[in-house]
């Protein structure tokens, strides 16, 4: 495979990544703020979210992408956590939590960065004993 060809391969599979996270913020029904926050961008690159839902690649930035893996993460967690119950994984993001100081996942996200992306993914792994 040549080197343009994994370059291309790589966007594609970039562009994959930036709909399947867009599709995941639908489900979880967050605000644009939250996007945002939660991919780690400067608040006034609110375009970026729209590029995302054409299926543009995903940011190159390392920080971005590994957001993206750990959303995806957290994600299947909750599935897994509340698998007859869609509405509660999908609501669970933005719900107060006694484990993060009654502070949302969104919310705790929002006050540590990529720590607290990391915090909420701990934690989730812990109570699927992983």
């Amino acid at each position: 495979m040549g080197r343009a060809e994994l370059k291309s391969g790589e966007s594609t599979d970039r562009g994959a990544l930036a709909k399947m996270v867009m599709t995941l913020f639908d489900h979880w029904k967050l605000s644009t703020e939250e996007q945002v926050v939660l991919l780690g961008l400067a608040s006034a690159n609110r375009t970026a979210l729209a590029r995302y839902r054409k299926g543009e690649p995903i940011g190159t930035s390392r920080d971005q992408y590994e957001r993206v893996g750990h959303l995806l993460a957290i994600h299947r967690n909750l599935r897994l956590l509340f698998p007859k119950n869609r509405d509660l994984a999908y609501r669970w993001i933005s719900t107060r939590n006694r484990a993060f100081d009654n502070l949302t996942p969104v919310e705790v996200i929002r006050e540590w960065g990529f720590a607290g992306l990391l915090m909420v993914r701990a934690y989730l792994d812990r109570a699927r004993g992983v």
